[in-house]
């Protein structure tokens, strides 16, 4: 009877987690490793509350629950589900940030889209993949509201620009040169400027490691798990 209830309980947690944060931990796989699933989907939210009818990551959930995986040892890894339109940038280069300095073996996979901001945090994971519907979006940034046209304005953008750029090149296969260029393309969306990726695309290019889904994805995921404990035991 006690470990019935502690049993739903422990249900009522993870629904309650998935809920508000689209996070939830999984261990009942055949590898028996914990494993954290975080989901980005939506816009991702910066210090400003968007719509309450708009799908977001909140950043404030998101960090402080990276820094607890990281504090806990009973957590082997962490899976990535990415479905974003992109949104704040301070924001999503933050979350990005946090994955690439885990410890623990981190898989991302594009389900839908990463655009955008998007494109860091799909790159800030060990390893990447994407399924081969899935697009990536890959433009300049974007200011929205009042904008002073000043030199040191278009300093600023250069700067974000550079930010960006220089985290993804150094968490993939893609030059800062070849991204650049990617931003800048003018032949390819009719409203603005940048390239659009799809599945096997995002490959070539250097930016994601492989095209797969879910299954793919938690193998490799249990497969660094193990490779980390062997190495473990080595040390």
């Amino acid at each position: 009877m006690e470990e019935n209830l502690k049993q739903q309980e422990k249900n009522q947690g993870e629904n309650e987690e998935i809920k508000e944060m689209g996070q939830l931990t999984l261990e009942q796989g055949k590898d028996r490793h914990k494993i954290h699933l975080l989901s980005i989907i939506g816009e991702i939210e910066g210090h400003e509350s968007l719509s309450p009818n708009t799908k977001t990551t909140k950043y404030e959930h998101v960090l402080p629950k990276l820094a607890s995986i990281e504090d806990d040892d009973s957590i082997d890894g962490v899976m990535v589900i990415i479905n974003t339109v992109g949104g704040d940038v301070e924001s999503g280069l933050a979350i990005a940030e946090m994955l690439s300095s885990l410890s623990k073996p981190t898989v991302s996979l594009v389900l839908g889209g990463s655009h955008s901001i998007g494109v860091p945090l799909a790159v800030s994971t060990d390893y990447s993949y994407i399924v081969p519907t899935g697009t990536m979006v890959i433009h300049p940034v974007r200011l929205n509201g009042l904008v002073i046209g000043a030199p040191q304005t278009y300093d600023y953008f250069q700067q974000m620009q550079d930010r960006i750029t220089g985290f993804v090149a150094n968490h993939c296969f893609a030059s800062q040169e070849q991204l650049e260029k990617m931003m800048m393309n003018t032949s390819m969306l009719t409203k603005d400027l940048g390239t659009i990726l799809v599945g096997s695309q995002a490959v070539s290019e250097g930016i994601i490691n492989e095209v797969g889904g879910i299954d793919e994805a938690m193998k490799k995921l249990h497969q660094m798990i193990e490779e980390s404990k062997e190495r473990g035991k080595d040390e």
